[in-house]
């Protein structure tokens, strides 16, 4: 016999197994049902889970002094699957202690999920305005975003500059760094006698390779003073040693700084900036073959390679164009800093880009945004684009080798040295005098 598939009849067969969808709903509508479904049982597990926990806790006749008293009003939450709506339970304290149930997925007075607020730090700085901000969001997850006023994304903002000012004053006392990578990132202020403030940041490169925020604080320049701030900030909340190797630019106000407060650190300068500031000074004619000699340098096996075509550079633009071999040779020992560091690491040491990577998105806002971000709203929005950046980064290559360097092993040329007896005077001269020589 022919098996009736007509609609009654299957719609029968799905009603008997508990499988009945309604005709009509969308993929959109069955995955808000089941995104509802789902968040209400979670809440109703944590309430749960909280009066197991106060079921000890008695009044004097026996009763329990925490039990439930039904819901609150129902609210729709705005996620990445559109608004669910879910009701929240409530309890009663009998005791008059005042203990209540606040659901950790849907907090008191949140209207949007962790998973969309984390999105609009995203679409402002990308370069979405205030105004077409709820546009956007209607695009993405439907028509509750309307609520999504510039006046929201404003309480919005202030509650990144609350998550910043808590992060700043976080204990430093536990940590260690390799390395790190500084710079001095600028942009267009609203309502200060100075209309630029420079954004002073730091990467570091913890024990386990890993690299995290240092420092995000502001400036009225890349000044030494501005600078000092910083690092006797850090000092004060614990960080007693700096790093053994920093990278930055060689203009920066941060070396000065780095001098008096954390003297042992090695200086390596960013050889992308040098190469810039060194072809600036040259005519575009020659500017492609200068910048194959100083790649040469750079991506030498040894350090004594790197001095040997650092000569030959000098050697073949001092006589015409001295102000360009000028900025090499003044900042030549910090551009080969890195020689005295494991290779497997040099790649991340002698640039700052992991900081120009991070922070280009955050140009492009200042750009659009046309000079009108304050102080207190830049401050926020940049920490809350550093972390969300920070999520993507990876750990630094051979993590071991931080490890190692901590721990005092010693490098040249890019391996673990073996310990002899330091060189005479006249050794050294000798040495040198072979140098020039070569």
């Amino acid at each position: 016999m022919k098996e009736d598939t007509s609609t009654p009849a299957r719609e029968a067969s799905q009603a008997e197994h508990g499988t009945l969808v309604e005709v009509g709903l969308s993929l959109e509508d069955l995955i808000r049902r089941g995104a509802r479904d789902l968040l209400q049982r979670a809440v109703e597990v944590e309430v749960a889970e909280m009066l197991a926990g106060f079921a000890p806790v008695r009044l004097l006749d026996g009763r329990r002094a925490v039990v439930r008293n039904g819901h609150q009003p129902e609210r729709e939450i705005l996620t990445g699957v559109g608004p669910v709506a879910v009701e929240v339970p409530k309890v009663r304290d009998r005791s008059g202690n005042g203990i209540k149930f606040n659901s950790a997925l849907v907090p008191p007075y949140v209207r949007r999920s962790v998973r969309v607020a984390a999105a609009l730090p995203w679409l402002y700085l990308k370069g979405i305005s205030s105004g077409d901000l709820g546009e956007a969001l209607r695009v993405l997850v439907g028509e509750a975003a309307q609520g999504l006023s510039p006046a929201a994304l404003s309480r919005l903002k202030a509650q990144w500059g609350e998550e910043y000012q808590a992060w700043t004053r976080r204990s430093l006392a536990e940590e260690a760094y390799a390395y790190w990578w500084v710079d001095g990132i600028y942009t267009p202020l609203r309502g200060s006698e100075d209309p630029r403030l420079c954004l002073l940041v730091i990467i570091g490169v913890r024990r386990d390779g890993t690299k995290e925020w240092v420092a995000i604080s502001d400036g009225l320049r890349e000044s030494t003073e501005s600078w000092l701030d910083v690092l006797r900030d850090l000092k004060a909340r614990g960080l007693s040693v700096g790093p053994r190797l920093a990278v930055g630019d060689g203009a920066l106000g941060f070396w000065g700084a780095l001098a008096q407060v954390y003297p042992n650190t090695v200086h390596q300068r960013c050889w992308f900036h040098k190469l810039g500031n060194i072809l600036n000074a040259l005519p575009k004619t020659w500017q492609t073959k200068a910048k194959a000699d100083l790649q040469s340098i750079w991506m030498a096996p040894t350090r004594a390679e790197a001095l040997r075509a650092c000569d030959r550079f000098v050697a073949r633009y001092q006589a015409k164009y001295p102000k360009a071999t000028d900025k090499l040779i003044t900042d030549r020992d910090a551009l080969l800093a890195f020689y005295a560091f494991p290779a497997e690491h040099w790649v991340h040491l002698r640039t700052t880009n992991p900081i120009e990577s991070t922070f280009a998105t955050l140009r492009h806002r200042t750009t659009r945004t046309k000079n009108c971000v304050t102080r207190t709203t830049f401050l926020g929005l940049a920490f809350k684009l550093a972390e969300e950046a920070a999520k993507t980064w990876r750990r630094i290559t051979a993590p071991k080798k931080v490890m190692e360097l901590l721990g005092g092993t010693r490098y040249e040329n890019g391996v673990a040295a073996v310990d002899s007896p330091p060189e005479t005077k006249q050794q050294q001269e000798l040495h040198e005098e072979q140098r020039l020589a070569a």
